[in-house]
């Protein structure tokens, strides 16, 4: 059983990281931004490594659903639109960037369990299409959201490139059809 204001920790924790950066993200900060007594927060979380973790995971800032199009290429390009639009708009960016700083910069701070609770999430994905015959079994998922996810980041984090309407398109197409016309 989490604790009854649990939205409102999550929230004021991802704010403030957004605002101030890990180093400068405590507990009381959460506390007084929440509204929530610090004791109550360090008897879920026994540090803001751990608080930081969950937000990350359960907070409704960088949620979104598995797509279910009907097709392999339909969902990874919904896949790829949802992380553009967690990357390109605040304050979902700036809590992803200062999230990536943080895990670089804080090993305490274990990302994986946010990584992989989306691989999991997204997973559905392949399943899927392996059962619709649009993908070998043998493929590998975790390689295939690098590529897209990692086209993102790369563009529109690192880069600081706009991202047009049609890059999710052109992304998955580059990923599943491969970046150089068939010769015929």
């Amino acid at each position: 059983m989490a604790p009854r204001k649990q939205r409102e920790i999550f929230t004021a924790t991802l704010d403030l990281l957004a605002d101030r950066g890990y180093e400068r993200l405590t507990i009381e900060g959460v506390a007084e931004r929440s509204g929530v007594n610090k004791t109550t927060i360090y008897r879920w979380w026994p540090s803001k490594a751990a608080l930081l973790g969950a937000a990350l995971v359960d907070a409704d800032l960088l949620a979104y659903d598995a797509p279910d199009t009907g097709s392999l290429r339909g969902d990874l390009t919904a896949l790829v639109e949802n992380v553009r639009r967690l990357l390109t708009r605040p304050p979902a960016k700036d809590v992803a960037v200062a999230a990536l700083g943080a895990a670089v910069h804080h090993p305490e701070l274990d990302a994986r369990r946010f990584f992989t609770d989306r691989l999991t999430r997204e997973g559905q994905i392949f399943e899927r299409a392996v059962r619709r015959g649009e993908l070998a079994p043998d493929a590998d998922p975790m390689l295939i959201v690098d590529l897209l996810g990692g086209a993102v980041w790369m563009r529109a984090v690192f880069r600081g490139f706009d991202l047009d309407d049609d890059f999710a398109e052109r992304a998955v197409s580059a990923v599943l059809d491969g970046v150089f016309p068939l010769a015929r």
